[in-house]
């Protein structure tokens, strides 16, 4: 590995768990600069949830002031965010490398979709009917669901985390983000510790993005909400068609 493979991972860490934090989509970063340096696609995917797992728990860690009074909901879906994130994680290592080459490029348009389509999600949410405070079994089904999703690959689990909290829950997008910050955290750890147990985890990379990605929490949940949204998103599209097209032709 050389010093500019070094610094293009680290750095790809570190935008990823700043925007992780603000919106959700750091894989699209982090996943394509692997494909970039050769790696292969499991490994990479492996490698990055592992090492996208500090990021992620720093992050929620600093949004624990709109944490404060939701231990139940946070506890109620965090339950759905591990069993759901390891059944991913099992899902992703018990199916053949060939079927995720095969899958992942249409997650990573779907995940594309789902970012450029946020400002309209936005306002869905903020035009929502009042929903229920905690959510019922379907909320937590959806949960579960999408769990499931960021344990096998996790491109944009946090905008569909958002979406299905803002569209189910009567709080502020705020809280709600804080929640959405926990429970991609929590996925990210209990599918990174699978990887760890019985994944094929190159070490060097799981660490370097985990260097980047701790730092990019802690900037993604101080500063990271006066960043551009749009910028933000123009950069994950991007990134994301990039990573179909070396898929593609790899």
């Amino acid at each position: 590995m050389s010093l500019l493979d070094v610094v293009a991972i680290v750095a790809a860490g570190f935008a990823a768990g700043a925007i992780n934090v603000v919106v959700g989509s750091g894989t699209m970063i982090t996943f394509p600069t692997l494909l970039a340096l050769g790696y292969p696609p499991v490994v990479a995917n492996v490698s990055n949830t592992v090492g996208l797992v500090p990021g992620s728990l720093l992050g929620a860690w600093g949004y624990r002031e709109e944490l404060r009074g939701q231990r139940a909901r946070v506890l109620r879906f965090g339950l759905a965010a591990v069993v759901g994130g390891t059944g991913g994680a099992v899902l992703l290592l018990a199916l053949p490398p060939g079927a995720f080459e095969a899958i992942v490029p249409v997650l990573i348009v779907l995940a594309c979709v789902l970012v450029a389509a946020q400002p309209w999600i936005s306002r869905r949410l903020k035009e929502r009917p009042p929903g229920r405070e905690h959510g019922g079994p379907v909320v937590w089904l959806l949960i579960l669901l999408t769990a499931v999703y960021g344990g096998y690959f996790g491109a944009a689990q946090g905008v569909l985390l958002l979406a299905v909290l803002g569209l189910s829950l009567s709080d502020s997008l705020q809280r709600l983000n804080a929640v959405k910050n926990v429970q991609a955290g929590l996925v990210n750890l209990v599918a990174g510790l699978v990887f760890v147990v019985v994944g094929d985890v190159d070490w060097a990379a799981a660490g370097l993005i985990a260097l980047g990605a701790a730092a990019g929490g802690l900037v993604g949940a101080r500063i990271g909400r006066r960043l551009s949204p749009l910028v933000l998103r123009v950069v994950v599209v991007v990134v994301g068609v990039t990573a179909v097209v070396v898929l593609v032709l790899r």
